[in-house]
């Protein structure tokens, strides 16, 4: 504690070993000690008393589509970084699609950075892409720094980011196992999508039914088999189908190297309470049914899914039309991943401490970060939420800091007020007012 600059103290704080009463000591930006909460702090320290709330680790998440440079318009690194802060996150990884260019060359990469640099509120680092004719670029692209490779096995919803047919999806994870490398999967079959009713309109069972749970569990096992076959590490993106999960956990005790997410809406939001013509709760694979959901939980308490994350995926408004075959599918959830899952969590029977674990030391592993992220710990990086767990607020979309304010969790009421955010032991935000953005661009381990 001697030579501490900060000192943060909460009858709350959620470390590793559980949650206590304890005082965290901070210098140049990195946690230094957890110590009891009565611990004399040195003169030259500031103290920040954070009395009851809970201070907890910043969260990590690692799919968030920026759109920054080429459809700044749907969003952009000020904003969403800012809708970020205001949730708790401090660090994201922005997905390689839906900007232009995409992420799928080192250059391309490099463009990236260039324009997060001086925008980001927050840690930021990038995924690269992987599509049909650039298997040469991905080493460039994992020699840059890029966290991983994502791509998809259904059409993407965007031209310039082409989907991988299953012999091009083994010639790219052939070559990213090559070089230790991560793949992270849209996993949708093309061939199921297509054999679906396509009715189009404003009926939401019309769209569910054109998202079959099949089509999930098909490119789900594909997946798997390419990755038993070549031993290689592989990801799957916002499960939606519970239908899966038997398959995803006889491969995790095979010894597939496979890791699962699902998302924020798949936890708290039921298609049975989407109302016809309501596309802000369109996104693919889609919401499901409330016994499909509560697999979901199911399999999160026991480990068969891994993480939960927000996949934003914004668009400007006119683009969510009545129409769910023609609407944009995505869900913008960054401002209130936090309090959302909390919600529903409480109301299952878990706690703040599972929430961490899952929105914050398991995403911090997923791309190596977890010597730095994920964990109030000496030798992590001092990012913060502080969170009035019991507080309460109803969504109001004028509120949000999101470029387009377009949410699927408008009007509702929710637990978990986030009172301030911390990046490297400096307030970024507190009750709605931002400091200047204080960003690093984040590269992958070595």
């Amino acid at each position: 504690m001697s030579d501490a600059e900060l000192v943060l103290r909460s009858t709350r704080v959620i470390t590793p070993e559980g949650t206590r009463a304890a005082a965290v000591a901070v210098s140049a930006g990195t946690i230094t000690a957890v110590l009891p909460h009565d611990t004399p702090v040195p003169a030259a320290a500031r103290i920040e008393d954070l009395g009851d709330d809970v201070l907890m680790p910043g969260l990590v998440d690692t799919h968030v589509h920026v759109n920054d440079p080429g459809r700044t318009d749907w969003e952009g690194f000020w904003t969403a970084t800012r809708a970020a802060a205001a949730g708790g996150i401090t660090t994201l990884v922005d997905m390689p699609l839906n900007s232009l260019p995409p992420t799928t060359t080192a250059d391309h990469l490099r463009v990236k950075r260039e324009v997060a640099a001086d925008k980001a509120h927050m840690d930021v680092g990038f995924w690269g892409g992987a599509l049909p004719g650039n298997v040469k670029d991905l080493r460039p692209l994992h020699e840059a720094g890029v966290f991983g490779f994502k791509a998809f096995l259904s059409p993407s919803g965007v031209d310039e980011f082409p989907h991988l047919d299953q012999e091009q999806l083994a010639r790219s994870l052939a070559e990213i196992t090559s070089f230790g490398g991560l793949l992270i999967v849209h996993a949708e079959d093309p061939h199921h999508l297509a054999a679906a009713p396509q009715h189009g309109g404003p009926r939401y069972a019309d769209f569910l039914a054109s998202r079959p749970r099949d089509a999930e569990d098909t490119a789900i096992a594909q997946l798997i088999a390419q990755a038993k076959r070549l031993d290689a590490r592989v990801h799957v993106l916002h499960l939606s189908s519970s239908d899966a999960l038997p398959l995803i956990a006889e491969a995790k005790r095979d010894g597939v190297r496979i890791t699962v997410e699902t998302c924020p809406h798949y936890l708290t939001l039921t298609a049975e309470e989407v109302p016809d013509g309501a596309s802000e709760f369109k996104c693919c694979p889609p919401i499901r049914e409330a016994a499909n959901q509560d697999l979901l939980w199911q399999a999160l308490a026991d480990g068969t899914i891994d993480c939960v994350v927000t996949d934003h995926s914004p668009s400007t408004a006119d683009l969510k039309t009545a129409d769910f075959a023609t609407a944009w599918g995505g869900i913008s959830g960054l401002q209130l991943s936090l309090p959302a899952v909390w919600t529903a969590a409480r109301d299952r029977g878990h706690g703040l401490e599972d929430v961490v674990r899952w929105m914050s030391a398991r995403t911090a592993a997923l791309v190596g970060l977890d010597d730095r992220k994920g964990a109030i710990a000496p030798g992590r990086d001092a990012d913060f939420a502080v969170l009035a767990p019991d507080g309460t607020f109803t969504v109001d979309p004028a509120g949000l800091q999101h470029r387009n304010r377009v949410t699927a969790y408008a009007g509702r009421t929710l637990y978990g007020v986030v009172r301030s955010t911390w990046l490297r032991g400096e307030r970024i935000v507190a009750d709605g007012v931002f400091t200047a953005p204080r960003g690093r661009l984040l590269t992958r381990t070595p």
